[in-house]
Formats: structure tokens, sequence, C-alpha cells
């Protein structure tokens, strides 16, 4: 007698084959089922990088505002204080072309110091807002600095040293406000060290 429930046949190999397949997934889902342990270690490293660099953002973002934020309070006044310095150039220029014998008079003595002063004043108030005079003279010609107007004759300094202002020159934080022009010595020993415009002179050597 024959035991339904056994089957034979095709049906047999297939039903053996599909319960094949059936271990074969539950086996698999066993082997590769995560380690709950393991997966919170990699979210809380992945949660530890983004803070990380998101902090690493607003330290940036910080530090650049506070950059901003000075520039912002330093550099405000260079329009205003390049038109105060050209109203004490002309102070200087009205000091400078009263006669030396009209000097000692008394009405005109008083009005001259009064002009200096202004000019004294002046000068006092754009440097307590960031604004310093160049003070070029026997210092290397730096065109970062200085304009060359003209070249002097010198044998006495190394060639390029500024030995002449025509013009003064100003800062104001770390910016240049206005060059100071200048006049630079030329047929002295030449300077040791190379000029980082790469040539001896601020001049085209024309003459050369």
């Amino acid at each position: 007698m024959t035991d339904e429930t056994t089957k034979t046949g095709p049906d047999a190999t297939a039903a053996d084959l599909a319960q094949d397949v059936a271990d074969t997934v539950e086996t698999t889902a066993e082997t590769q089922e995560p380690d709950p342990v393991e997966l919170l270690k990699a979210e809380n490293s992945d949660l530890r990088d983004r803070y990380l660099r998101l902090a690493a953002d607003m330290d940036n973002l910080r530090r650049r505002t506070e950059r901003e934020i000075k520039d912002a309070k330093s550099y405000s006044v260079a329009g205003f204080a390049r038109d105060m310095l050209a109203v004490s150039d002309n102070l200087r220029r009205t000091l400078d072309a009263i006669p030396a014998e009209l000097r000692d008079d008394a009405g005109l003595k008083t009005l001259i110091e009064g002009v200096e002063m202004t000019e004294r004043s002046m000068l006092s108030a754009l440097e307590r807002h960031g604004v310093r005079q160049i003070e070029p003279v026997g210092q290397k010609f730096d065109p970062n600095f200085h304009q060359a107007m003209f070249e002097v004759p010198n044998s006495e300094v190394p060639n390029n040293t500024v030995v002449q202002v025509v013009q003064a020159g100003f800062v104001i934080g770390e910016r240049v406000l206005r060059p100071a022009m200048v006049g630079v010595a030329k047929g002295g020993p030449k300077l040791a060290e190379v000029s980082e415009l790469g040539s001896n002179s601020p001049f085209d050597e024309k003459d050369a």
C-alpha cells in the first residue's frame, strides 16, 4: 500500500527544490542579519562626523563674519579719509607758498600757526581712525607703498633708496590709502637683494 503523503515523480522533485530554496533563503537571512550594536556604532560615527563638519563650518562662518565686521569698521572711513587728506594737502601747499620773509609778520604768523594747528588736528583725527602716514625716506623703493616720480643722482646711498618725498602717503589698517610720491636714488651701489619686480629700478632702463 502506497503512503499518500509521499510524492513521487516530477511533483516530488519540484517540492524538494522549493524546500531547498526556502531553506537557503532562511539561512541567508539568518547569517546576514545585521548586529544592532554595530548598526548603532555606525550611526553614532556618522552623526559624530556630521557634527564635526557642522562645527567646523560654523567656526569658519564666525571667523569670516568677525573679519568682515572688523574690515567694515576699519575701512568704512576710507573714502572720507581720502577727502580729508586732500584738504590737508591744500593746507600744506598754502603754508609752503608763504614767502619766508613774510613768516615773521605778526598778523600772518598767527594765521600760519592756526593753519598748522588745523592740519595737525586733522591728521591726529585720521590717526585715531587707523590712518597712518608712511615714512619712506631711507627705505628701499617698494611699489606697494611708493610711487616713483623721478630719480635723483646720489652715489652715497644704495640704488632705488627713497631720498625725497613729494607727497606723503598713508595707510589705513593694512591697506594703502594713498601711496607716497617719492624720488629715488640713482647711481649708488646696487642693493644686494633682488628686487621683487625683477628689475633694479622702478623706471624703465631706457638709457642702459
